[in-house]
């Protein structure tokens, strides 16, 4: 067999295993180029266009302007949703290294929940471990501890602990009392003092303690890991929207991650790259594992010079 049939032959291969392995999340194929000058300066600043994989098994590249959220949740009973999803144990892996800080997971979570501006379940921090590091970009969810105290704190059970994993709210339980956000010592949670998002056709949306949605003024809210796209098989948007691949989701039951395009084991994936969570030491057992951020594709300084100065003093306390 020649050299270049050799190669077709292997790239065939590793499409196939690919495409395999994303159908059976149901998941569309939303990838960004990872062409050589991408990496170097960062895939975040290649033009604005991603690959979709149409129904009829074709990869086009389109404009993301051109791409329309439609989003639909399906229909489960209130015992469902505080259940969870049968035999799953959700779990992320955020790469630290690839986060140029382009912000793509923040505007993708706030258009999915209906948030408003200054209310932000996902946040992307700025860190620098001591004086004569350099700082990094730090993407900060809720980490949906398997040792929750939020949950231990709640008086009236509105905040619970699913046996795939996930800690939601459920809003139309809360009272307000705040006693969560006091107990969670990531404070991911935000308190909801304004009138909620709600989407413009309800008739596409269920409401359930799994949507949150709509949301509830007086109530609190945080990071939900998209558990109504995860037992559709989707992946969260936070996941698909980053242009550099830095968000893995996965079943650690069925020990696989995934970003939409590349798929790893779960377990190999984090003790090769020797993956930590962010504050283990509190005994929380978070289900967030961070890559640590080792030959970052872009230097977190000159995603810095290019912001706003009013979004840049944001990051001024962080360094």
């Amino acid at each position: 067999m020649s050299e270049s049939s050799e190669n077709s032959r292997r790239d065939f291969l590793k499409k196939g295993a690919l495409g395999v392995t994303l159908a059976a999340w149901g998941q569309l194929v939303f990838s960004c180029s990872s062409s050589g000058e991408g990496h170097e300066h960062g895939m975040a600043e290649q033009t604005d266009t991603v690959k979709v994989l149409t129904p009829d098994g074709q990869l086009v590249e389109v404009n993301r302007a051109h791409l329309m959220h439609a989003h639909h949740t399906q229909e489960v009973s209130y015992e469902e949703a505080r259940t969870g999803v049968p035999g799953k144990k959700f779990v992320m892996v955020i790469d630290l290294a690839r986060c140029t800080n382009a912000r793509r997971c923040v505007s993708a979570c706030q258009k999915m929940h209906h948030l408003p501006p200054d209310r932000e379940w996902l946040t992307v921090k700025l860190m620098k471990d001591s004086k004569t590091s350099e700082p990094y970009w730090f993407p900060k969810t809720c980490f949906h501890c398997d040792n929750p105290p939020c949950v231990k704190v709640c008086p009236v059970d509105a905040t619970f602990k699913r046996q795939d994993g996930l800690v939601l709210v459920d809003n139309t339980r809360c009272i307000g009392c705040k006693f969560c956000m006091t107990a969670c010592p990531y404070s991911t949670r935000v308190f909801n003092w304004g009138e909620p998002g709600e989407p413009a056709d309800m008739k596409t949306h269920y409401s359930s303690p799994e949507t949150s949605i709509p949301g509830q003024v007086g109530t609190v809210e945080k990071c939900d890991f998209c558990p109504d796209m995860a037992r559709m098989g989707k992946l969260p948007d936070c996941v698909t929207a980053c242009p550099n691949g830095a968000f893995f989701f996965g079943d650690q039951n069925e020990d696989i991650v995934t970003n939409g395009s590349e798929t790893f084991r779960f377990s190999e994936l984090i003790a090769e790259r020797a993956a930590y969570r962010y504050g283990e030491e509190l005994g929380t057992e978070p289900r967030v594992y961070y890559l640590p951020p080792v030959d970052r594709i872009r230097p977190a300084e000159e995603a810095l010079e290019e912001m706003p100065e009013e979004r840049r003093k944001l990051y001024e306390d962080q360094l």
